[in-house]
């Protein structure tokens, strides 16, 4: 989630987008997934639908870096720790939301999470 009215102060700025992005439920996320789920990490589809209307899809494999290259990467800058979340960026399609909406996403036959959108847009 990203509150673009911070964002958009911070571009102005050149300022960092920690307010934007880092803000109180910005990023819900799904239960635990073993890595034994995932038969292809680099192979999978992930997918948005606001209201039951698709959003987002896009795949692992289209990603600019494989996630060893990530992960290698972040570990020169942070000390990464079981259960830690690396955020990667998103697949076109995102757009505003508001209170009330219904937000679902997933990997395709893994996993489905639901949340809705309490607040203002």
């Amino acid at each position: 989630m990203t509150a673009r009215d911070f964002q958009d102060e911070a571009k102005k700025k050149g300022s960092p987008w920690t307010l934007a992005k880092g803000f109180d439920t910005s990023c819900p996320v799904s239960s635990f997934i073993p890595k034994e789920n995932i038969p292809d990490p680099h192979n999978c589809e992930l997918w948005c639908t606001v209201n039951g209307i698709a959003k987002q899809r896009g795949s692992t494999k289209d990603m600019i870096f494989d996630i060893p290259t990530l992960l290698s990467y972040i570990s020169n800058y942070f000390t990464l720790e079981a259960g830690d979340v690396v955020l990667t960026g998103t697949p076109a399609g995102v757009g505003p939301v508001s209170s009330g909406d219904i937000i679902q996403g997933g990997i395709t036959d893994v996993i489905t999470m639901s949340f809705p959108v309490n607040g203002s847009s």
